[in-house]
């Protein structure tokens, strides 16, 4: 199974947060028959979390143990880059081909880009955020982690 972790579960491990289990215990991401990937939007977000918040090198050596263990995704490809696009056209209910059926939805451009990379390498995002929701059974196989 390919998994793409979004920002906020990478918060959750580094946290280690008790999320972290039912993550393991339900998904298991990091098992030897996954494949466990993020966008490098999410390496950007992460760092720029770390700085912002001022981690100690404890914090900041486990982020960087985790990161060590991940598929990193660029998003410097032509499918993505059309997938980018397409997403945000249909989250704005701009998209005439394939209606949003509700009213428009805003989303951050760097979550517009994990669900891009998401989409296009055909992985589960598994995140808490519910920003995403629109997208699911259309672009997306999401997992959404209740807090």
């Amino acid at each position: 199974m390919n998994y793409l972790l979004d920002t906020n579960i990478l918060l959750i491990y580094t946290r280690e947060s008790s999320l972290k289990e039912i993550i393991e215990d339900n998904y298991d991401p990091f098992g030897l028959s996954n494949n466990t990937l993020i966008s490098v939007v999410t390496v950007g977000e992460i760092k720029a979390f770390a700085l912002k918040n001022n981690w100690g090198s404890r914090k900041i050596n486990l982020l960087e143990s985790i990161l060590n263990r991940l598929i990193i995704v660029d998003i410097n490809s032509e499918d993505v880059i059309e997938k980018y696009a397409e997403i945000d056209a249909y989250s704005q209910n701009r998209l005439k081909a394939k209606p949003l059926g509700v009213s428009s939805r805003n989303m951050g451009k760097n979550d517009l880009w994990i669900a891009a990379t998401a989409s296009v390498i055909n992985a589960k995002l598994i995140t808490t955020d519910k920003d995403f929701n629109h997208l699911q059974n259309v672009y997306l196989d999401l997992i959404e982690i209740t807090p």
